[in-house]
């Protein structure tokens, strides 16, 4: 049985870790490496970094960031954000990420798939996907945050995705994310069921309780949060420590 992994999120924007609720009253919680060095040390089976510095010098930032991230800490670690172009991720995979989320830019150009899977492999690309489900039933990725709606289907997509060379797929539900109530369970059991690939489930986790139901039920294969960890309601190793008590098999 392949091991579940814990994935703390971090957001970073010019250079320090920061929590928001829906991306605005940002809170500063602590410099980005100094928090991915605690998050290592504490059983973190990997990290993503989000860029959310919109601007050209930010992603200058970001990528000197990159840098002392991959010299300070032992674990993988993935990056996103402000990823649009082969050169985005090139720069920052030579400075020592090892991988990139892309998002957005996968659905303006999904060859940008393609081209990242080709030049580095399919284990340095994870797609990142935002879906809402309308009153329809139907599942539809979005863009920019959740904020305009698309007119790809969740799944179709997620298989395209896989099929253009992306080695892993991360999925939240906007209609989950922030509400801290539980992951959509038989939706991640579903794209579970339609791909090969691995699932990192997103958005929604209130408790042990629910990422344990995502992990099993939801049959993700990581799951990955934030303001549990920022906030100290619980370290990696006690979450671990809980998963494991309930037979969950984790790192």
């Amino acid at each position: 049985m392949v091991a579940k992994r814990i994935i703390p999120c971090l957001d970073v924007k010019d250079g320090r870790t920061v929590k928001g609720v829906n991306f605005v009253d940002l809170r500063d919680v602590g410099d980005a490496v100094e928090l991915g060095q605690y998050y290592a040390r504490g059983g973190a089976d990997e990290l993503v970094y989000l860029d959310i510095s919109a601007t050209r010098e930010g992603r200058n930032t970001f990528t000197r960031l990159v840098e002392r991230i991959a010299d300070g800490i032992n674990i993988p670690f993935t990056v996103g954000g402000g990823i649009s172009s082969l050169d985005d991720a090139a720069r920052l995979l030579d400075a020592g990420a090892d991988k990139i989320s892309i998002n957005s830019a996968a659905i303006a150009n999904p060859e940008l798939i393609n081209q990242i899977a080709s030049r580095y492999g399919s284990q340095f690309v994870v797609v990142a996907i935002d879906a809402k489900c309308g009153d329809d039933g139907i599942w539809r990725a979005t863009t920019h945050g959740g904020s305009r709606f698309t007119d790809l289907e969740l799944f179709a997509w997620a298989r395209e995705a896989e099929q253009r060379g992306a080695g892993e797929i991360l999925f939240t539900s906007m209609n989950h994310d922030g509400t801290r109530k539980g992951y959509p369970c038989d939706t991640f059991a579903r794209l579970a069921e339609e791909l090969t690939i691995p699932i990192i489930a997103s958005g929604g986790a209130g408790s042990v309780a629910d990422i344990a139901q995502v992990l099993t039920e939801g049959r993700a294969d990581a799951a990955l949060a934030a303001s549990i960890f920022h906030f100290g309601e619980i370290t990696v190793g006690e979450l671990k420590s809980e998963l494991k008590q309930m037979n969950i098999c984790v790192r």
